[in-house]
């Protein structure tokens, strides 16, 4: 399975961006697709998933804030990111997960700053 993520930038704080991860190769039709996030000198940490039937979960520092979704025909998943923070800059992973095995795209610059 190959990943290939996008849509990082530099924003100032309170804008938005959307990132994209789309997986191709032999991907399997029950997976989970997430984001991971990490940050300089601090460990990668889970954003948010989804799996493929919708379920999600978000960790609490971007509840209400970031919106995961996806696209099962295209095997993408999104993050919205909404009313992004400094703290939010991070370089950005999407993740696939199927039948015990893990795959990482190449990671993506989000950075927040005035």
């Amino acid at each position: 399975v190959q990943l290939q993520a996008s849509g990082g930038g530099s924003v100032q704080p309170g804008g938005s961006l959307r990132l994209s991860c789309a997986a191709s190769g032999s991907t399997f039709s029950n997976n989970v697709m997430g984001w991971y996030r990490q940050a300089p000198g601090k460990q990668r940490e889970l954003v948010a998933y989804i799996v493929v039937n919708g379920l999600t979960d978000y960790a609490e520092s971007v509840k209400g804030r970031f919106t995961i979704s996806r696209d099962n025909a295209k095997n993408t998943v999104y993050l919205q990111m909404n009313s992004l923070k400094p703290e939010d800059t991070a370089v950005y992973y999407c993740k696939y997960s199927s039948r015990g095995y893990n795959y990482w795209g190449q990671g993506t610059q989000v950075t927040v700053s005035s």
